[in-house]
């Protein structure tokens, strides 16, 4: 599953075509959600699902619908071109960095005192956090989204007229 995920964001980012690559993305989401369900963490799937390959991917087909964008091909004039080989330099060294990094760090144990009643109920407990301990961030978090939502529209409708 961590391999799809790799190919899947591979896939996303070497497209040119903003509808591939959101495709790219959904199976990148899925794939997640399928590590999730591997670690014993449904609720975790369920809104890996629901929120990321349901509605930001709905979200983002959409803007490239509405916007049409245009498939644009690379030529020599391209001022992006020059920048190709010393972004395959720095991705390659980035990816190095990270490979030493998981390969010298020791591995840990169980971190934490997480009993069996907690990771069955972990739905609950998570409500429970959200709608008390996390309740103002919740609250600030929906007026931001519905105000970028109210935004986005606007400014289709505009772009429209």
């Amino acid at each position: 599953m961590a391999a799809l995920s790799v190919a899947g964001a591979v896939l996303m980012v070497t497209r040119t075509n903003p509808v591939h690559s959101a495709l790219s993305l959904v199976l990148t989401f899925a794939s997640v959600a399928a590590l999730y369900v591997l670690l014993r963490a449904p609720l975790l799937a369920v809104l890996q699902v629901a929120v990321y390959a349901g509605a930001i991917m709905v979200l983002f087909v959409f803007v490239v619908m509405l916007l049409a964008a245009e498939r644009r091909s690379q030529t020599a004039t391209d001022p992006l071109i020059a920048l190709r080989w010393p972004a395959y330099v720095f991705g390659a060294a980035f990816l190095g960095a990270i490979c030493y990094a998981v390969w010298t760090t020791p591995a840990l144990g169980p971190v934490g005192n997480l009993t069996e009643d907690v990771v069955t109920r972990h739905a609950q407990v998570v409500g429970e956090e959200l709608f008390t301990t996390y309740l103002l961030p919740f609250e600030v978090t929906s007026i931001l989204l519905l105000a970028a939502m109210l935004g986005a529209i606007v400014l289709a409708k505009r772009r429209l007229e």
